[in-house]
């Protein structure tokens, strides 16, 4: 049964967070966004987040996007400080073109820093990204 099951492989669609400024409070806020790089619009986008460590679990946030279009990308939450130093989690569930695709974008703890910001596709922005 199991040999029957076909899970297909997520490509062009990325997890990054971006440092920004916040636009009323003057602040450097890192935010989490999802990437759909790919030529599909994406369905039914659900996103459970957590941060945890061996000692520390924070409660899942849970996220919906009805529709992600084509090479577009969408905010899916803030990030505080203090959950950087933990491993953050995004699982992430959508339909692409009638099938159900399902990956899991896992940020380690402290990796998520200035020192780690390249260039996001789509965005024209730096960020820390997971692929």
């Amino acid at each position: 049964m199991k040999k029957d099951i076909k899970i297909p492989e997520v490509k062009d669609v990325h997890v990054a967070v971006v440092q920004e400024q916040h636009p009323e409070y003057n602040t450097q806020d890192w935010n989490a966004y999802i990437i759909n790089n790919s030529d599909a619009d994406l369905e039914t986008v659900l996103i459970v987040s957590q941060g945890y460590n061996d000692k520390k679990m924070t409660p899942p946030m849970r996220h919906t996007i009805t529709m992600l279009p084509a090479r577009s990308y969408a905010k899916i939450e803030y990030l505080q400080e203090q959950v950087l130093e933990l491993n953050n989690t995004f699982k992430v569930t959508f339909f692409k073109d009638s099938q159900m695709f399902d990956k899991t974008y896992v940020f380690r703890k402290n990796t998520i820093n200035e020192n780690a910001l390249q260039q996001l596709p789509l965005m024209q922005l730096k960020g820390v990204l997971v692929k």
